[in-house]
């Protein structure tokens, strides 16, 4: 017997035509629709202003993607959380729940492992077993929006930088966004969602024309091709000028800045002479810089600047004009920090 289809993979047309070939009034979708994303609910039983036939139909045909934690963890003095949820195809991400001041930002998955391989991260090290679905991401973001709403909280940024690169799981990323953004649900602002990504350029070139004002995110982590392709594999196909032209027209087409983040090595691309290649690059770009002090791993060959050599690469950009800030490191203690996710450690 085939899986029945996950409901958080279709799009509001596609739940409006499916629901019209059942014959159901044309309201009925945005019912559904409200119970699934606004509401968030559960099951189809709690969508209880639907009739008694429609549940029924809709419980034997789909299912209501709800992801179930296999183990967690959480860094109680930091307000940091690490969750692992399993599929039942035997493989797991890891997604995180970030909170500082007033913001609970979720850092969802996209892919089970990564194909690209950046020498500093774990999640490459562990190779690429499988893309999720739009519902499997979305599905990361819904789960702590229930947790946070039997607080009296809501989510209220969400970036796509966990496992995985966004840009090579296209379609159902952008759908996942979509959903997630769709006002008539869960109606999360396109200015509160980053897409992070370590250079895919036709993918890059593809989000300039969707309409959507999301946040870009674009791993450089080097100034010439030649350093970067030893720590992003990704390089060899793309090189920085044709990643940069594209994150240019990226910046035109959506007034958006770009932010540029970069994983600083100690002894490896965290000189001076570096932070100065770096903003001949970026000067007069519509760019921001975001500097990551590299957060350990097990089995990463790689150690963190101090943060003297830290702050004197970001003085330096300063100084030849590119604005520049350094990342407070969340959630690096349970190991789940920028490059540390990894689902084939379970949390304790």
């Amino acid at each position: 017997m085939m899986p029945r289809q996950d409901l958080l993979d279709l799009s509001f047309p596609e739940l409006e035509e499916l629901l019209t070939s059942w014959g159901e009034l044309a309201f009925r979708a945005r019912q559904v629709w409200e119970w699934t994303w606004r509401h968030l609910a559960c099951g189809f039983a709690d969508m209880t202003n639907l009739p008694c036939a429609l549940r029924d139909r809709l419980a034997e045909t789909y299912r209501l993607g709800i992801l179930t934690p296999a183990a967690r963890q959480g860094d109680p003095e930091e307000g940091t959380e690490k969750v692992l949820f399993a599929f039942p195809d035997g493989v797991a991400v890891e997604a995180v729940l970030m909170r500082e001041d007033g913001r609970r930002t979720v850092c969802v998955s996209t892919q089970v492992g990564c194909p690209i391989g950046c020498a500093f991260c774990a999640t490459g090290a562990m190779g690429y077993r499988r893309d999720l679905s739009a519902g499997e991401i979305a599905g990361q973001v819904l789960h702590f929006a229930r947790e946070l709403r039997a607080r009296g909280e809501q989510v209220t940024h969400v970036v796509v930088m966990g496992m995985g690169e966004p840009l090579l799981n296209y379609e159902a990323t952008v759908k996942a966004i979509r959903n997630l953004n769709d006002r008539r649900g869960f109606g999360l602002g396109a200015r509160r969602i980053t897409v992070s990504t370590a250079g895919v350029v036709p993918g890059i070139l593809r989000l300039s024309e969707e309409a959507l004002q999301l946040n870009l995110a674009v791993s450089l982590h080097a100034p010439d091709d030649a350093l970067r392709a030893e720590l992003v594999p990704l390089a060899m196909r793309w090189p920085l000028a044709d990643v940069l032209a594209a994150a240019d027209a990226y910046a035109r087409a959506t007034g958006r800045r770009v932010t540029y983040e970069y994983v600083l090595l100690a002894g490896v691309n965290d000189g001076l002479d570096q932070a100065r290649a770096l903003a001949r690059l970026l000067r007069g770009r519509l760019a921001h810089v975001n500097l990551i002090p590299f957060n350990p791993a097990p089995g990463l060959p790689f150690t963190r600047p101090d943060e003297a050599h830290v702050d004197a690469f970001r003085r330096e950009l300063l100084r030849h004009g590119v604005d520049a800030t350094v990342r407070r490191s969340r959630g690096v203690r349970i190991l789940a920090g920028c490059g540390q996710l990894c689902s084939q450690r379970r949390p304790g």
